[in-house]
């Protein structure tokens, strides 16, 4: 039988403030990523003021709970999509679930936006993605194709998507290293629209940066391992 959900909270709370108390608090220790940098770096809107801060192109965006406002923002710079800020939380039976991006129709849009915050954004035409991993100094980009030309490639048949090497423009590699450096992170999953086939940075759009993303799924898994060892064992970047 399961304890009651407030004995539970207890020891969930208990658990994160001792063991978590110190295992955030280790001497001498190589944090990949210290987990406080890592809730400093989570929210969205402060990534997106950061990557605008340091000049990364960003889509137009409204965080709001009035309906009105998201009304007039399509209006202005429609069409619009939205994201979730966070995710669904796991639900009783332990498992997870996603709110893809999607394509916001602002008629079909109700009080009930009123209930919380949400991000919408201006659509950026796109001719694929980019995911930038960047550990340490190491910056390693894979394109990213989607078969249908999907608006976000999370939510298709990952068996289906076509990865290719893509070159990180310097003014990007350069501005991805300074986030890091402002969030007192060491590495980041970085993701990008891009608009054209080259690779120039105006064709580059910030989306979002994971400061605690996967990567072992990418093709250039093995060599970021290296990486993650070589940060690791140096005991910083060199």
């Amino acid at each position: 039988m399961s304890p009651p959900v407030v004995e539970q909270q207890f020891a969930v709370a208990e658990a994160q403030h001792g063991l978590g108390g110190i295992l955030n608090n280790l001497s001498g220790a190589v944090y990949v990523n210290h987990p406080a940098a890592i809730n400093r770096a989570d929210y969205k809107p402060a990534q997106l003021q950061m990557a605008a801060q340091l000049g990364l192109a960003i889509p137009r965006t409204l965080v709001t709970n009035d309906v009105e406002q998201v009304r007039k923002f399509a209006a202005e710079h429609g069409p619009i999509i939205y994201k979730s800020f966070r995710g669904v939380p796991p639900g009783p039976d332990g498992r997870v679930a996603a709110i893809w991006t999607r394509r916001i129709d602002p008629e079909e849009l109700d009080e009930s936006v009123a209930v919380t915050a949400h991000l919408f954004q201006q659509e950026v035409p796109k001719t694929a993605d980019a995911r930038v991993t960047v550990i340490g100094r190491r910056v390693f980009a894979q394109r990213i194709t989607s078969p249908g030309g999907a608006l976000d490639w999370r939510s298709g048949d990952w068996e289906k998507l076509v990865h290719e090497p893509v070159e990180t423009p310097g003014p990007i590699r350069a501005a991805l290293c300074a986030y890091l450096d402002a969030f007192g992170l060491v590495f980041g999953c970085f993701d990008f629209a891009l608009s054209a086939a080259d690779e120039q940075p105006e064709t580059w759009t910030f989306i979002e940066c994971n400061p605690n993303g996967q990567w072992a799924w990418l093709p250039d898994a093995g060599a970021m391992a290296h990486a993650f060892a070589d940060v690791i064992l140096e005991g910083w970047w060199s």
